[in-house]
């Protein structure tokens, strides 16, 4: 269907991939959960690759620090959209955030999980 998607359209394929770069660049200026995060990103996946053997060791060392990663900026959205909507103490507003939270701290339990046990694996 015409106008749906990227087909034929260099243009909206690169304003996709401008807009994600501004938002990395927002989520590194005001979020230091999101600095912290992806440092240690620049360390682990490079390590994930070296330690995993085979594709799907790998990807289970990589993909869960992405997921944080992603679920990071996610919440940092949310926090921002709540803020705005309601910059006072307002328990529902305060339960959108705790949640966010909340799916961040289950994907780094995932990241540490992936880590021990494919790196439990390989030392026993």
């Amino acid at each position: 269907m015409p106008g749906h998607g990227f087909r034929g359209n260099p243009r909206q394929l690169w304003n996709a991939f401008r807009w994600s770069m501004l938002g990395l660049r927002a989520g590194w200026r005001h979020e230091a959960s999101f600095r912290l995060e992806a440092l240690l990103a620049l360390v682990l996946v490079p390590l994930g690759l070296w330690l995993g053997h085979g594709a799907l060791e790998k990807l289970a060392l990589v993909v869960p620090i992405f997921l944080v990663l992603a679920a990071e900026l996610l919440n940092s959205a949310i926090e921002a959209v709540v803020d705005l909507a309601s910059p006072g103490f307002h328990e529902l507003a305060g339960r959108a955030k705790d949640l966010g939270s909340a799916a961040v701290f289950l994907l780094l339990v995932l990241t540490v999980l992936s880590w021990v046990l494919v790196l439990g694996a390989l030392w026993a």
